[in-house]
């Protein structure tokens, strides 16, 4: 009878000692809110031109298996779209279709030449984060910059990345430069057009002409030029 309680005893404390474990465990889970396993970016975009404002920027933190966009290819109807009249919605809609991205977040200032501005974005922890970013240059017909795939979620917390970002073109439109057809200031004209009279490709941007280097109808002057990159994004991890 004494070995049989003794025994029992045995059990009943095994058996506490494994209740116990799994109740600490379970309010332990319970008080670790989903904050915890996110991280939180603040990213900034610096315009780096001399007269050309940054329209709204859209950013979209993503696995690997998305792309926004590759040069040699054709555009996207959001990025054409973008890079036409500069409203990010469309790409950020796209965006958030897709079972790569995490999210996405939209600055909606104007970042005017020398200027800076800033968001920031939550998203699931992973090693293999990336980011993607899209503004247009908007004295232009269908130039637009940022930058797609680049990697993040190997950033400690209060560690920073540099990308300074070229000008791109979006290939859909024709760089007539002329006012009926550059929506920013410099010509006050329409955005987006669903026709496409270019090459029908993504490339690196060559440049403005303008008018004073004696491309008749333009409506930029040589202040609207550019020297790549036209863009510095900032990422700094706070979370």
């Amino acid at each position: 009878m004494i070995k049989e309680a003794i025994m029992k005893t045995i059990r009943l404390g095994i058996f506490w000692k494994i209740f116990i474990a799994i109740v600490f465990a379970l309010v332990i889970g319970a008080c670790t809110d989903s904050s915890s396993s996110k991280s939180t970016y603040s990213i900034t975009a610096t315009n780096l031109t001399n007269n050309q404002p940054l329209s709204p920027q859209g950013f979209v933190l993503h696995r690997a298996g998305y792309l926004a966009w590759q040069t040699g290819e054709q555009a996207s109807d959001s990025i054409e779209r973008l890079a036409e009249d500069g409203n990010p919605s469309s790409f950020l809609d796209q965006a958030a279709a897709d079972t790569d991205v995490l999210a996405t977040a939209e600055n909606g200032s104007v970042i005017i030449p020398g200027g800076s501005s800033s968001v920031e974005i939550k998203s699931k922890r992973d090693s293999d984060l990336r980011l993607s970013v899209a503004t247009m240059l908007v004295n232009t017909n269908d130039a637009y910059t940022g930058m797609t795939d680049a990697l993040i979620g190997d950033l400690a917390v209060n560690e920073t990345r540099i990308f300074n970002e070229p000008a791109y073109d979006a290939g859909t439109e024709a760089n007539s430069e002329n006012a009926a057809t550059v929506p920013g200031p410099a010509g006050g004209g329409e955005g987006y057009n669903p026709v496409q009279d270019d090459s029908g490709f993504i490339a690196v941007h060559a440049g403005v002409v303008s008018a004073d280097d004696g491309l008749t109808g333009s409506a930029l002057n040589e202040s609207h030029r550019w020297d790549n990159p036209v863009a510095r994004i900032t990422v700094t991890r706070i979370k």
